[in-house]
């Protein structure tokens, strides 16, 4: 990553939310993985801003994205060129195929409303001390209507995320969580404004408002844990290039991708994408199937080849004729992949839901019978109403509410600090059923870059020559080749002709003989068994250059680690068979599959769900993305493609995979404690209702009471920390 002074960090701008305005208007949106600060920021607008043609650039730190608006002759190569010099990972989205989220306003929507519910209620609170101190006759009843023109607007406005969707359920013939709630407040604010006009004694107005700021915390907290899962489908779809270079007659036509259709003749330049799954009909080069895969190396590309929606294609022109584009191709048949998947696992009840099922119907039925008892003992409608008004009130599920947020809020915190941001509510609760763990390889067990080996075998003039012809390649083994050459202090040797042969390597001229860098066929050497580039230095046996894709931190440690918590580990990869089997050796992975295509992975944890198993994949590719989706529950590497953070549950933030075990246990504390709060709130509720029916509890104390096991819930779910 570049770096920058600490004045051009400062001076950076603000991230800012893209709106709907901002997606029509954006020529370009491109996504950006790895930023992470406000330098981040100023590099990458100061990198778009100097290319020719650039109008506006603004990044968006909190989405990872950079909106573009430029001339029309300014294409999208150039602008992902321009970021990867700066040493940026770039990708294209299509803006038609992205809304702009509403979690943020929804969050402070609700954090509004319960900063207008918590005024209210210490402002009453304050006129109740006078009723409770002896406020008599006109006295009492002045504060009671003071109580009530603050009350009544703010319950108005406050509490309408749970009168709507009460609304919503009661009209669907349902009945959730939402309907005693609504029903309590309504009850004790319509009980005390009657009390008021009558001259009664007792008015509960700051019972109504404490219900509603209490209700409301529990609701945003629950929100809060929510708000980062967005659709990976969506973002799966946004991939997919918008255009595609359209050969009409010979000339190259830029045309949206819907338009293509079987038969039509593309053309790819080096560093694109490929728009549509097709055969190539003209060109040489090489192939990088990373995202949708997980091989670690570039496949050659030649006359005749297969290629797919989402390959990249590195080093030559290519011209492929379409075998399928849009919703056909492979990369959108991924997304449907990842669609299903999410709909399959959204069936996943949270153990608040179970609990609320049974809830709602309870309360009604107890309140509706209080109400009819005491009318008919009593012939007083008024005290039946008081007394239904409590038994609501004090059976209200704050605690209930508050009894699943509360943890998850805990346990968020505690693995924050230990580099993992849980991402969805019920995460934490499906990451303790977990009994099968399976991990990608590239990205996510090894750092997915690969490093060259015994570059001190060479001299200092093969160095040279080596970082030449290296720097002149685009393939991931010579990027890697030169970055490691330069941090060595090695000066680049003088060639002549320096010229790339697309899906081979590299040539040259040194003092009139050929150099070469590139695959072992093309040089004349003899293959290794591992991952390697050959330098032919025109006189002499070539030179093998080995490459070791190096082992994420932690990764060692997080097997071991889940191991003796009994869980089954399994390696499942895109890779080589070779690739894979040492990183299972090293590791101690007993079960390990190479080659694996997305659908693969989809299918393996299909057949271990239906064997009654509950798995956790940790990937961090496109390739990843369905299986992410399709599993009980998943973890991402923050380096990991956005489509991936976003199918994920969990995401680590650091390089280190030990917290994955930390976490598994942190899982099972939290499903521990979410179960004491139920029965803290059960145990509540049978010795309070009993209270309430009888008569014993106004609707003021019920508030009370409902309080104090709410604050109980709560220092219970602290202990987490």
């Amino acid at each position: 990553m570049a770096n920058v002074s600490a004045s051009s960090a400062r001076e950076a701008p603000p991230a800012r939310e893209l709106t709907t305005v901002d997606l029509k208007n954006a020529d370009h949106l491109i996504s950006l993985p790895n930023i992470h600060c406000a330098a981040c920021i100023s590099n990458v607008e100061k990198g778009l801003m100097a290319v020719p043609g650039v109008r506006n650039a603004r990044v968006n730190l909190t989405r990872k994205r950079a909106m573009v608006e430029a001339d029309s002759g300014v294409r999208i190569d150039a602008l992902l060129s321009a970021l990867e010099r700066k040493g940026y990972e770039a990708y294209e989205l299509d803006p038609a195929q992205l809304s702009p989220g509403g979690a943020d306003r929804t969050a402070r929507d609700l954090l509004m409303r319960m900063g207008v519910a918590g005024f209210g209620m210490m402002n009453v609170m304050l006129l109740s001390v006078a009723v409770w101190s002896g406020a008599e006759d006109a006295t009492r009843d002045m504060f009671h209507w003071i109580s009530a023109m603050i009350a009544l607007p703010v319950i108005a406005f406050s509490a309408q995320p749970f009168f709507l969707n009460a609304w919503s359920a009661l009209k669907a013939g349902r009945l959730n969580m939402d309907v005693p709630i609504s029903l309590a407040i309504l009850l004790a604010a319509g009980m005390s404004l009657y009390e008021t006009a009558r001259s009664g004694e007792y008015a509960y107005f700051d019972a109504a408002v404490a219900l509603t700021f209490f209700l409301l915390a529990g609701r945003y907290l629950d929100f809060r844990t929510r708000a980062t899962a967005r659709s990976a489908a969506q973002e799966l779809a946004a991939l997919e290039v918008p255009r595609a270079l359209k050969l009409i007659g010979g000339a190259e036509v830029t045309v949206p991708v819907a338009e293509l259709a079987p038969g039509d003749l593309i053309r790819v330049v080096p560093g694109a994408r490929l728009p549509a799954d097709g055969e190539i009909v003209a060109g040489r080069s090489e192939i990088d199937r990373s995202l949708l895969t997980g091989e670690t190396l570039p496949v050659l590309g030649e006359t005749g080849s297969q290629v797919t929606a989402g390959e990249v294609n590195l080093t030559g022109l290519l011209t492929i004729r379409v075998t399928a584009a849009g919703v056909d191709s492979a990369l959108h048949r991924m997304a449907d992949l990842v669609a299903v998947a999410e709909t399959a696992r959204s069936k996943y009840t949270s153990l608040a839901d179970k609990a609320a099922g049974l809830y709602a119907p309870g309360v009604h039925i107890l309140a509706l019978l209080a109400a009819i008892g005491w009318w008919v003992a009593t012939g007083d409608l008024r005290i039946a109403l008081n007394i239904a008004s409590a038994v609501l009130i004090i059976t209200c599920p704050c605690a209930l509410g508050l009894a699943v947020p509360a943890v998850v809020t805990a346990a968020s915190g505690r693995l924050f600090r230990k580099g993992m941001l849980i991402k969805n509510g019920t995460a934490l609760e499906r990451l303790a059923e977990v009994d099968t763990v399976i991990f990608d390889k590239t990205g996510t067990l090894t750092m997915g870059a690969p490093e060259p080996l015994g570059l001190e075998q060479l001299d200092d003039h093969q160095r040279g020559v080596a970082l030449a012809l290296a720097s002149a390649s685009a393939h991931p083994l010579s990027v890697s080749l030169a970055r490691s050459l330069r941090a060595a202090g090695v000066l680049p040797a003088d060639l002549d002709d320096l010229a790339e042969c697309p899906g081979d390597g590299v040539s040259a001229l040194l003092d009139g003989r050929t150099v070469r860098l590139g695959r072992a066929p093309w040089i004349g050497a003899d293959p290794l068994d591992q991952t390697a580039t050959y330098l032919s230095m025109g006189e002499g046996p070539p030179i093998a250059i080995a490459f070791h894709d190096q082992m994420r931190t932690g990764a060692v440690e997080v097997v071991a680690g889940l191991k003796a918590q009994g869980k089954s580990v399994i390696l499942l990869s895109g890779d080589t068979d070779a690739a894979v089997a040492a990183v299972a050796a090293q590791l101690g992975l007993e079960t390990a599959r190479a080659n694996c295509r997305p659908e693969d992975k989809v299918a393996e944890i299909a057949t271990l769900t239906d064997a009654g198993h509950r798995v956790l994949m940790v990937g961090d590719g496109l390739n990843d993305t369905a299986a992410l989706s399709a599993a009980h529950v998943s973890i991402s590497p923050a380096t990991a493609l956005d489509a991936a953070r976003v199918a994920s549950d969990i995401v680590l933030l650091g390089n280190d995979l030990a917290p994955i075990a930390e976490a598994m246990e942190t899982a099972r504390m939290s499903t521990r404690r979410i179960r004491e709060n139920f029965t803290i709130s059960t145990v509540y509720n049978v010795l309070a209702v009993p209270l309430a029916i009888a008569g014993l509890a106004t609707p003021l104390i019920a508030a009370l009471a409902m309080s104090s096991s709410s604050i109980t819930v709560s220092l219970n779910s602290l202990r987490l920390r």
